[in-house]
C-alpha cells in the first residue's frame, strides 16, 4: 500500500501488513514499507480516533489532589467560596481570568482548560480592565448577548464585541489614557467611549456602499447642498442617502451614559469616513449643526495620522485645551449653514 489510508479495510489491511513485516531488518525495503504503512496508519488514526482532552474539571480536581489542595485552598484562584463550589459542582463555568491563574499557578495546560488541540490564551491588550465596560448597558441595548454571571465574563464578552469591529487597534490608545482629539470632554467615561466607538465601526463595517470616497470631494459647496435638505420633512433621511452616494457613512447610535457625546467623524482602515451622530439633544437645529460640523472634519481633517475626532457641543471652544481643529469646523459648519454675508 502506497497511498493514504482512506477507509476501514484500507486500515485492517494495512494492519495486517504492519503484523506480517513487524521484525523487518532495518536497510531491507521492507523494512522502508513497515516505516511507510506505521506513518499512514497513524495518520489515520488521528483523523478518525482523535484523543479526547480531559474535562477541565477533572483536570482541576486531579491537579488538587496531586498537590494536596482542598476546596477552601482554591478560593485565591476563583474568588470566593462560592464560587468554589458551583465551579467544582460544574454549576459554573470557568472564565478566562480563572484559566488564566489556574495555568499560570498550579500548571494545568491552557489546552487542556480550553479544550483546544495546542490552544493558547488570546493575546492581552496592555492596560485594558474588562470589568470597566458598560456590559450591563451593551446588554440592555441587545450590543451583547445576555448571559448568566455577567461581570465576571465581560472579557470574553468584549472580546468577541472588538472583533466584530475589527480589533481593538480601531481606537486610538490615547482614548484609554488622558483623552482624544475633537471637544473631548475630560468628565468622559473612557470604556463607554471606546463600546460606543466599536458600535459605531461595527454598524459602518456592516453596511455596504455602492461609492468609494474621494479624497477632496467634500468642501463648502457640498455642506451648503446638504444644509438644503433641512427644507424637506424627511430631510435628514435624504441627507442620509447623499452621504452615501458620496461614500460616507452615517450612522445614528444613542449616546452612553456618562460619555458627553454629541457626535464623531472617523475614518475606516480602508479610507471611508463615517459620521455618528448621538441625537442626545433631539432637536432638528443640533441635528445639522452636529452633521455639518462632522463634515467638516471629514472634509478638513481626518487622515491616516488622525482617524478618530469626537465632539460634545456643550464644550466652548475655550475650553478645549487643541481648539484648532474644533474652530475650523465650527467656522465651515457655520458658513455652510447661515454664510456671514447673510
Amino acid at each position: 500500500m502506497n497511498h493514504l489510508i482512506k477507509n476501514i479495510n484500507d486500515y485492517e489491511k494495512a494492519l495486517a501488513r504492519i503484523d506480517s513485516i513487524f521484525d523487518a531488518k532495518p536497510g531491507t525495503s521492507e523494512y522502508d514499507e513497515l516505516e511507510l504503512l506505521t506513518t499512514l496508519v497513524e495518520l489515520y488514526e488521528e483523523k478518525q480516533f482523535p484523543i479526547d482532552f480531559p474535562d477541565p474539571l477533572e483536570a482541576i480536581k486531579f491537579r488538587m489532589e496531586q498537590l494536596g489542595l482542598f476546596q477552601k485552598d482554591m478560593t485565591p484562584y476563583f474568588g470566593s467560596k462560592s464560587k468554589v463550589s458551583e465551579i467544582l459542582n460544574g454549576k459554573r463555568t470557568l472564565t478566562l481570568a480563572m484559566m488564566r491563574i489556574l495555568n499560570s499557578e498550579l500548571g494545568i495546560p491552557a489546552e487542556v482548560l480550553l479544550r483546544e488541540p495546542d490552544g493558547k490564551f488570546p493575546t492581552s491588550y496592555e492596560n485594558v480592565v474588562w470589568s470597566n465596560f458598560p456590559v450591563i448597558e451593551m446588554v440592555n441595548r441587545g450590543w451583547l448577548p445576555k448571559v448568566d454571571n455577567l461581570k465576571e465574563k465581560s472579557e470574553e464578552l468584549i472580546r468577541g464585541f472588538i472583533t466584530d469591529a475589527g480589533g481593538l487597534e480601531m481606537i486610538p490608545a490615547s482614548y484609554f489614557r488622558q483623552g482624544g482629539r475633537g471637544r473631548y470632554n475630560p468628565k468622559m467615561e473612557k470604556y463607554s467611549l471606546v463600546a460606543w466607538c466599536l458600535q459605531v465601526i461595527s454598524l459602518s463595517k456592516k453596511q455596504k456602499l455602492n461609492t468609494k470616497f474621494i479624497k477632496g470631494s467634500i468642501d463648502l459647496s457640498t455642506l451648503k447642498e446638504i444644509s438644503r435638505l433641512s427644507y424637506f420633512e424627511n430631510g435628514a433621511l435624504l441627507a442620509k442617502e447623499y452621504l452615501e452616494k458620496q461614500g460616507i457613512h452615517l450612522i445614528i447610535v444613542p449616546h452612553l451614559p456618562k460619555t458627553y457625546l454629541d457626535g464623531a467623524a472617523l475614518l475606516l482602515p480602508d479610507g471611508t469616513p463615517t459620521i455618528a451622530l448621538t441625537l442626545r439633544y433631539d432637536r432638528i437645529d443640533n441635528f445639522w449643526f452636529c452633521l455639518l460640523h462632522e463634515l467638516a472634519h471629514v472634509s478638513l481633517h481626518l487622515s491616516d495620522t488622525e482617524r478618530f475626532i469626537v465632539d460634545d457641543f456643550d464644550l466652548r471652544i475655550n475650553e478645549i485645551d487643541d481648539n484648532t481643529i474644533e474652530k475650523e469646523a465650527d467656522d465651515l459648519a457655520s458658513e455652510g449653514l447661515i454664510p456671514k454675508q447673510i
